[in-house]
């Protein structure tokens, strides 16, 4: 399962990177809302829960917004004001200066947070039609919180907003101010990096005006923005044929990012998930983790599931159980377990292809031990699979 972005048509001009307070803050309030996807930030969720108590409920009644289906209000799109890197002030006085049908037409998908069911056009969204009933009712058969959402967008857009805004400001004084002070500095930089990995044509092209040359006078030689993004994503991948990218995802999409940019948005809070905005005519969006703010290692399903299967047979798990004491010889297991050499070194090389084992040369001697440092990140890594 996975989302593939046909980046065929894009140049370099065509994609834009840069940190954007208004997504961090849209992340950080996932982290605060759904804990249990982000363990390693449980010290950070407690103190920021900590720091206004009395916001909790004001920030559970806009919880969907940015619950697993993320608003497509919090994303750049395109031509905009501010730009990327603004501050959260110029972003939120952006989202301020919205009509009450751009709003509604940003915010309505999220509200209903999910793609699978059309949502009818702003203009139809109006109180008292029955487009706007039925979307009420199909929101509030997911959830009470999203369908009392609903009602009061198709109602009073313009006074969910105001609210929404005010709640938004208020988790700024808060806790995240603070933190974007910290936050800020090292997302753009990774996102300089990604821009000067853009900034040069690729070999045999003609020179142009600003972009790179080596200290010879040739064009230096760069990679696709194909190749830069899958630099950037630890479980991305090119596939055949053209421009396309495989993000490893928990979905099944297509998207054709040309003739629209491509909007890259470096973020230090949204791991372990992976989110990808195609929705918005103006730009296709892709917030990601930036480095530094991740594991070392990051399974591909397809690694998981290897690792997985590899645990499911009982003559390994057996077979682990003696791996779990000092490091033993193909021999000595298969003396151990009564059985042949080849049966055991086959089991060995199952448990070495999933990353489950260990081994080193003594000599003539070569000898194994279980890795039981990935076994212990076993739990962590399904669930940080399965939130991407």
């Amino acid at each position: 399962m996975s989302i593939v972005l046909d980046l065929g048509g894009l140049g370099p001009a065509d994609v834009v990177a840069g940190p954007s307070a208004l997504s961090e803050l849209m992340a950080s309030l996932h982290v605060l809302a759904e804990p249990e996807h982000h363990p390693e930030a449980a010290g950070w969720a407690a103190r920021a829960a900590a720091a206004d108590p009395g916001l909790r409920d004001e920030l559970s009644v806009f919880a969907p917004l940015w619950a697993r289906f993320r608003c497509r209000l919090f994303f750049p799109f395109l031509p905009r004001t501010p730009p990327l890197a603004a501050s959260l002030d110029e972003e939120l006085a952006a989202i301020e200066a919205l009509p009450a049908e751009d709003f509604l037409e940003l915010v309505a998908p999220g509200v209903l947070g999910t793609s699978a069911q059309p949502v009818p056009p702003a203009r139809e969204l109006r109180a008292g039609t029955a487009a706007a009933e039925d979307y009420a009712r199909r929101c509030l058969r997911r959830s009470y919180a999203r369908g009392e959402l609903a009602r009061q967008l198709v109602t009073a857009p313009l006074e969910l907003r105001d609210r929404l805004l005010e709640v938004l400001r208020a988790a700024d004084t808060a806790f995240f101010a603070e933190d974007w002070r910290t936050l800020r500095s090292p997302l753009e930089d990774h996102a300089r990096d990604v821009r000067r990995r853009l900034a040069t044509l690729p070999l045999g092209a003609p020179p142009a005006e600003g972009w790179g040359t080596s200290a010879g006078g040739t064009p230096t030689s760069l990679r696709s923005p194909a190749d830069v993004l899958t630099e950037l994503l630890p479980t991305a991948a090119r596939v055949g044929p053209g421009e396309r990218v495989r993000l490893d995802k928990l979905q099944i999409d297509e998207v054709k990012v040309a003739p629209r940019p491509l909007v890259l948005v470096p973020s230090a809070r949204v791991w372990p998930h992976l989110t990808v905005k195609p929705e918005h005519p103006s730009c296709v969006v892709v917030q990601y983790a930036a480095r530094g703010t991740t594991p070392a290692e990051q399974l591909t399903l397809r690694d998981l599931h290897h690792r997985l299967m590899a645990l499911t047979s009982p003559a390994r798990m057996e077979l682990c159980r003696h791996l779990l004491g000092e490091p033993i010889t193909t021999s000595e297991l298969a003396a151990r377990l009564g059985s042949s050499e080849p049966q055991v070194s086959r089991a060995l090389r199952t448990l070495r292809d999933a990353g489950l084992l260990r081994s080193t040369r003594d000599g003539k001697l070569v000898r194994h031990r279980l890795a039981t440092d990935v076994i212990q990140r076993l739990g962590h890594d399904v669930l940080a699979t399965v939130a991407r």
